[in-house]
């Protein structure tokens, strides 16, 4: 099954995971700074566990998959870097304590170590999936969240997560997997209770 018949199958998950008050407050400018600063934090948490987790697949990954991988890799790099540039403008402590969301994702993703490498990939893209239609409806964000919304949806991260569907398509092709739906589940509720976590 592609991976992307589970975005339907999942219809109502999915909208819990990429619709909330939280993004439809960024697309309308009445987000209350101090949240939006309490998400940066988490999420920047988030990006370093996720790291982590990407490189570690990256490692185990079969041949055709590893280009895409690697690139996310260094595409996660390069946003640590400017999360560490917004956090300075912004005077945020990026140093702050994970929240329970925050750990709870980060704990999912590390239990994705012992997936084989279909599922895990396609929960990487649920995860990047997510993030992307989550922050497309929030375009085309109000006052300063508009740089942000554009910045999390530039045309580039929509052609990488393409490049991760076509992996994890590639990786499942022998076998519908009942896990690929369990995975897919976890990764909306993630999503859903982080969008949650800072309001």
């Amino acid at each position: 099954m592609p991976v992307a018949d589970l975005l339907a199958a999942h219809a109502d998950a999915w909208g819990r995971a990429t619709r909330s008050p939280f993004l439809d407050a960024v697309r309308d400018g009445t987000l209350p700074p101090a949240a939006f600063d309490t998400w940066l934090v988490q999420d920047a948490h988030f990006l370093a566990d996720l790291l982590r987790f990407q490189a570690r697949l990256l490692a185990r990954a079969p041949r055709p998959a590893q280009a895409v991988l690697a690139g996310g890799c260094v595409a996660l790099v390069a946003e640590l870097d400017w999360f560490g540039r917004v956090a300075a403008e912004r005077g945020l402590d990026l140093a702050a304590p994970q929240l329970p969301a925050t750990i709870a994702y980060g704990d999912l993703l590390y239990r994705l170590d012992a997936a084989d490498v279909a599922t895990a990939l396609t929960a990487l893209w649920a995860v990047e999936r997510a993030y992307l239609d989550a922050w497309s409806g929030a375009r085309p964000g109000a006052g300063e969240y508009g740089p942000f919304v554009a910045h999390w949806t530039a045309p580039g991260f929509a052609g990488y997560v393409a490049a991760l569907e076509e992996a994890a398509d590639r990786a499942g092709a022998d076998a519908a997997d009942p896990a690929d739906d369990a995975v897919f589940l976890e990764v909306a509720a993630a999503e859903a209770a982080f969008w949650e976590m800072a309001r």
